[in-house]
Order: C-alpha cells, then sequence, then structure tokens
C-alpha cells in the first residue's frame, strides 16, 4: 500500500473515525463532534498518513507549535490494522521537520504506548507537571 504523507486539514467526523480506528477514543471526546471540531482548530499542526489508492486516514498527528521553540504532540493516532509499519514513527518525524529544528515536542504518552515511545528513541523526561482537565 502506498502511503502519502502531508500537512492536511480534516473534518472532525474523519477526526473520531481514526480516533476509533486506532483505539484512541477511549482517551479522547471522541463522540463529541463539537469539541473535536475545536480540537482541530486550535491546533498549529496537522500532518496525516492517507493511504493513496482510497484517500483514507491511516493516521494523524495534531500539535501545537509556535514553529520556534515548543511544540506539543497532543495526539498520535494509527490505525490499529496498520499498526507496526513505521506510519506513527514518520509522523513524529514529520511534525518534528515542520515545527523546525529550533522547537522541542513535548508529548504525554498513553500508558500502553509508552514501550513505543521508547523503541523509536524518544528521550523521557522526569520534570513535567500537569494539572489535569476537570473533564
Amino acid at each position: 500500500m502506498a502511503i502519502s504523507y502531508q500537512p492536511d486539514t480534516i473534518t472532525a467526523a474523519e477526526f473520531a473515525d481514526i480516533l476509533h480506528r486506532s483505539g484512541l477514543a477511549g482517551r479522547r471526546p471522541a463522540d463529541d463532534l463539537p469539541r473535536l471540531a475545536r480540537m482541530l482548530k486550535g491546533a498549529s499542526l496537522l500532518v496525516t498518513a492517507r493511504d493513496e489508492a482510497s484517500g483514507t486516514i491511516l493516521g494523524i498527528a495534531r500539535a501545537i507549535t509556535d514553529h520556534a521553540y515548543a511544540c506539543y504532540l497532543a495526539d498520535l493516532a494509527v490505525d490499529r490494522a496498520v499498526q507496526g509499519q513505521g506510519i506513527g514513527t514518520r509522523l513524529i518525524d514529520l511534525t518534528r521537520e515542520l515545527a523546525g529544528e529550533e522547537c522541542m515536542l513535548l508529548l504525554l504518552s498513553a500508558p500502553a504506548s509508552l514501550e513505543f515511545y521508547r523503541r523509536i528513541g524518544m528521550p523521557r523526561v522526569d520534570n513535567a507537571f500537569l494539572f489535569p482537565r476537570s473533564r
């Protein structure tokens, strides 16, 4: 299967679909389309992996960045049917490239994804603090 990677725009319905197909829907408001639309609108960098033949979104990286100093990778979702094929790694690499070499890339990992980030060599930090969302 040929896959194209590019900065992109998508609808809230497409975002919900890839969240469900990736398994990330359990950790995101995947059935709240107005909230997903706000999440997409607030993102400053959105990169997708698409099946070139069908146009189907296979993966997405949604980030918030100033392109000068910091980039927060808020969502990385890859369809379970194609996980393990390097799509997530390529989405992260392209996000880093598009954010710029002056930017650090920060993400909060779902517990089930910790091993993936270790395997791709992403450094782990212990100096982060978090106020969790209230809903």
